[in-house]
């Protein structure tokens, strides 16, 4: 017993050393930061006024020497894009006569041209409802009955994206409606945050950002189901150049701290062929939504997603349209909400679901301090055990060890 006490000094001191290297190598400390203003509807004039709930919000984050340009737009399908230029003083271009027709490629343009090195954007095309009435939670395993027609976004009336710019949280919101009597009192929307350094969304699902990404939360609300088991599924597509694959690749880990239950993040990565190449442009997600405005635990529901497909056209959007020309292709996949045995969307009347978008590699989760702490002193036991009980078995043993002889009297 003497030497259990003994111990514990040695025992906290070991969980210590332990706990610091392991946050040496394993904790993800970002600090590249860039300085990140808002602007809508970069170069207009009054000479041109766009249609009722069209807008364009520009968000520049300007690096030591180089700029990230993320565009959202409620043209025709909302669309988020990412342009990255290797130039501080690259700018936004747009002819606001020829971008607001619709179908005029190189009305927008970041110049200088040459200072660009990647683009894509994430285009948000359709919302489907289907009746899951077996409780199944899988469309793919419905017949076509089952699905209802599906609510085309570009065909969607946005509210004026400049009434929710907020300048001191770097935070803009759009939302829309469609003219069915099923959206008369519901909406969808996407909220876009911008970040100026590394850091986690103090909401669930609590993503880990960098300087070189944008959030979007994206929430269906209030909307009036039109079966009484209907669920939900997003289409999303992406535009990126010809030559680069799409893949989504699903990481998992073993600790859920930031986001209770969920041991997976899925990354809907850009790479070349290669297979040693960097990743150049991603969007990731965690794999769960929420039937609640305030995330919580009880209204946690999973979501799976379908494998990217190629796709023979650009979705529909005006920025893809006003920016992307030859060389660039679309590939879309599906996200599906819920699984068997949770409870339908009428039940709640909302769902919401969050995204990260940016440059480069996807930012990875490490181990939380508490995870940490559990691996030190987990592994810190036994191995001061072991060598504290080798070390008394040792001074025991050299105790009542007998003299090789004995003195003659």
């Amino acid at each position: 017993m003497a030497s259990a006490v003994n111990t514990t000094p040695l025992h906290l001191l070991f969980s210590l050393l332990v706990l610091q290297f392991a946050s040496g190598f394993i904790v993800n400390d970002d600090k590249y930061k860039r300085q990140v203003s808002l602007e809508l509807n970069p170069g207009l004039n009054a000479s041109v006024r766009p249609p009722p709930g069209v807008g364009l919000l520009h968000v520049r984050a300007l690096g030591a020497n180089d700029t990230l340009h993320f565009l959202l737009c409620s043209l025709d399908a909302p669309t988020l894009m990412l342009v990255h230029t290797n130039s501080s003083s690259s700018s936004v271009k747009v002819d606001w006569r020829r971008f607001l027709s619709g179908n005029t490629s190189g009305s927008l343009r970041v110049e200088p041209q040459s200072s660009v090195q990647y683009s894509s954007a994430l285009v948000f095309t359709r919302v489907w409802e289907y009746d899951d009435a077996n409780d199944t939670a899988d469309p793919q395993t419905l017949p076509p009955s089952s699905f209802l027609p599906p609510y085309q976004l570009q065909n969607f009336t946005w509210e004026d994206l400049g009434q929710t710019v907020n300048l001191t949280t770097d935070t803009a919101r759009l939302c829309g409606q469609d003219g069915a009597a099923s959206f008369r009192n519901g909406s969808f929307c996407l909220q876009i945050s911008a970040f100026g350094s590394g850091g986690r969304d103090p909401g669930w699902p609590r993503l880990l950002h960098n300087a070189n990404s944008s959030q979007l939360r994206v929430w269906l609300d209030g909307v009036t189901a039109r079966s009484n088991f209907s669920r939900f599924f997003l289409e999303l597509e992406t535009v990126g150049r010809s030559d680069l694959l799409s893949r989504v690749d699903v990481l998992r880990s073993i600790d859920d701290e930031y986001t209770p239950s969920i041991f997976e993040v899925s990354q809907w990565v850009a790479s070349p062929p290669n297979a040693t190449s960097p990743v150049l442009g991603y969007t990731q997600w965690k794999p769960v939504a929420y039937r609640s405005a305030t995330p919580n635990l009880e209204q946690a529901t999973p979501c799976r997603h379908s494998e990217p497909l190629p796709l023979a056209r650009l979705p529909p959007s005006g920025l893809v349209r006003a920016y992307f020309g030859d060389g660039y292709r679309a590939s879309g996949l599906n996200v599906t909400f819920g699984i068997a045995g949770d409870p339908m969307y009428s039940a709640s009347k909302y769902l919401s679901w969050t995204v990260l978008v940016g440059l480069g590699s996807p930012p990875v989760d490490s181990f939380s301090p508490v995870v940490i702490a559990i691996m030190a002193v987990g592994l810190g036991t036994p191995m001061i055990l072991i060598l504290v009980g080798g070390v008394c078995v040792c001074v025991r043993r050299k105790r009542v060890e007998p003299l090789a002889y004995e003195p003659i009297n």
